[in-house]
């Protein structure tokens, strides 16, 4: 039976994290039980990374990196209409699809745009290395937040391909329908400030945010850590 693990104390609250550095830390705090077990740690690029980051750290694992991209919405760059995984495998939010008056061009274009992102993030971040075997490990997929949800979903469905034993998905905050909607994909979902109110965005959720790119500097710091032995 899937568990939900959240932080009662902060249902419903905006700007409940200073940074993501300080919601990693608290994550990584309450899967302290998982330290000493075969455990696999992989984070989301971008926002995922600084969030996994803290949790391998105190964890005393190395970080591992999951490219996967939201398909924007045009004109909306804070919303998407789906996600592209690991794999290239595509869903599509088809009850936000009906809302919108996007034609089949529009769609299609979208989702090459975020298939090139994810084709240029791997060339980053992976330099043509492979995943770690996945098999009867449990499996940590951060970010920093679930709106829609299909991003993770992508990672989870990748992940379950590879038959690992457990699969907890730990998020900083994440939108209360999305909890729903992920839960029933992995064993835990571990999300400290569950939010109820709409518009519900990741940004809220945090006194201070940042959206991050993709720096030479920022990129070779984050592969020293996952380099990590």
């Amino acid at each position: 039976m899937p568990q939900l693990f959240e932080d009662i104390s902060l249902r419903d609250r905006l700007h409940v994290f200073e940074d993501r550095k300080e919601a990693g830390v608290l994550l990584g705090k309450k899967l302290l039980g998982y330290k000493d077990k075969d455990t696999l740690v992989f984070s989301i690029p971008l926002g995922g990374v600084p969030i996994g980051v803290e949790i391998a750290a105190i964890l005393d694992l190395k970080l591992h990196i999951l490219i996967a991209r939201k398909i924007l919405i045009p004109h909306i760059p804070e919303a998407g209409f789906g996600a592209v995984g690991p794999d290239g495998t595509v869903l599509l939010n088809k009850e936000i699809l009906i809302q919108l008056s996007l034609t089949l061009e529009e769609i299609e274009l979208e989702i090459e745009k975020t298939m090139a992102i994810v084709k240029k993030r791997k060339r980053l971040f992976k330099k043509g290395s492979s995943y770690p075997l996945i098999k009867d490990k449990t499996v940590i997929i951060s970010d920093d937040g679930l709106a829609s949800g299909f991003t993770m979903l992508t990672v989870i469905e990748f992940i379950k391909k590879q038959k690992p034993l457990k699969i907890i998905a730990a998020v900083p905050t994440a939108y209360n329908r999305t909890v729903d909607f992920i839960l029933p994909y992995v064993d835990e979902l571990l999300c400290l400030n569950v939010r109820s109110k709409l518009p519900f965005v990741v940004a809220d959720a945090y006194e201070n945010w940042h959206d991050l790119d993709l720096k030479e500097e920022e990129i070779a710091s984050i592969l020293s850590f996952c380099q990590k032995s």
